[in-house]
């Protein structure tokens, strides 16, 4: 599962909003509709991740980090 919790802790370390995002984000196509997505933890595109990196001046895992499925790792076995 990808998770956008580290996406939220580099926001509040950088003092942006969702407002930042949008507004900043309006050259890069971050919208409303991308913040709700974020905010359920639904998927969006990598085009839209490298503009949240670009607007915040950070890396990837700085917006994102992957949580192993236990489903999945167990399937694996």
């Amino acid at each position: 599962m990808i998770s956008y919790a580290p996406l939220w802790e580099t926001m509040k370390k950088k003092k942006a909003t969702t407002y930042t995002l949008r507004n900043k984000g309006a050259v890069y196509n971050v919208g409303g509709g991308t913040m709700e997505r974020l905010k359920v933890g639904l998927p969006i595109s990598t085009t839209t991740l490298d503009a949240i990196c670009a607007i915040l001046d950070c890396d990837i895992t700085d917006i994102i980090e992957y949580i192993p499925n236990k489903k999945q790792e167990e399937q694996a076995l």
